[in-house]
């Protein structure tokens, strides 16, 4: 196994997450699976394992706790060796009116969904700065770059993770580091399934696939195919971009 990447992909243990471990994991990279579900992180892991592909589950850590970040960061060092890959998919979402968002629930959104990348990524950047080789690749939101109501704190964060990407990339390009997002748009997974079920989108999951572009929702496999490409070597010279992929909802 000499020479082989490590890949850390958060909030890989379901949905988009899950995708994307599976799908580097696939491509030869060492995926040490992240989630505060550490029984979902087992199977993803364990998923992977019965390919034959060489995963590992990290479990009940949670992105937003600096402390507990550098623990299994340093857990996913001793075990594959240093992230090379980081994918900063973990993140919370939601639905509330504006005048209802409170502070705790503000507060964590943030924590999660901008913290949480910022803390994983100076965890692990020294090691991709000491091998002068690293793809940050993060899962932001098409709501950052449309708006979507009910979602202010949400599109808050995820605004912010785009910025943050921007400037980021300018930062460590010249160490060898590339820095990227995906901001999804209309991928079809449970959390979704559940936001439209409880009328949260206005219209059912196939009422809003038939008024896409490309007449159907996106799978969480589109996403892992975009994160592939931006995690290899070929995207060397990709960096400070918001690589959307939404069947061109957005454009």
């Amino acid at each position: 196994m000499g020479g082989q990447r490590t890949a850390l992909v958060t909030g890989g243990g379901s949905g988009i997450g899950r995708a994307i471990a599976l799908r580097l994991a696939a491509d030869g990279f060492a995926t040490a699976v992240l989630d505060l579900d550490a029984a979902a992180a087992e199977r993803v892991a364990a998923e992977a394992g019965d390919k034959g592909y060489r995963a590992a589950a990290f479990g009940g850590a949670d992105v937003s706790d600096r402390a507990q970040v550098d623990v299994v960061v340093q857990r996913v060092r001793d075990t594959f060796g240093p992230v090379a890959v980081l994918v900063n998919n973990a993140g919370l979402s939601g639905f509330k009116k504006f005048m209802n968002i409170t502070d705790d629930l503000w507060d964590r959104i943030l924590a999660v969904n901008l913290s949480g990348p910022f803390y994983c990524a100076q965890a692990v950047v020294p090691g991709m700065e000491e091998a002068g080789w690293g793809r940050i690749v993060n899962i932001s939101s098409s709501s950052a770059q449309s708006g979507q109501q009910l979602m202010t704190h949400y599109v808050a964060s995820k605004a912010g993770l785009i910025g943050w990407t921007k400037a980021l990339a300018l930062e460590l390009g010249p160490k060898g580091i590339t820095v990227n997002t995906i901001p999804p748009g209309f991928i079809d997974t449970p959390m979704l399934r559940d936001s439209a079920d409880g009328g949260m989108l206005g219209a059912s999951v196939d009422d809003i696939a038939a008024l896409t572009p490309v007449r159907r929702a996106g799978t969480p496999e589109d996403i892992a195919a975009a994160c592939a490409f931006l995690a290899s070597e070929e995207a060397g010279y990709v960096t400070g971009q918001v690589i959307g992929v939404n069947g061109g909802r957005n454009t």
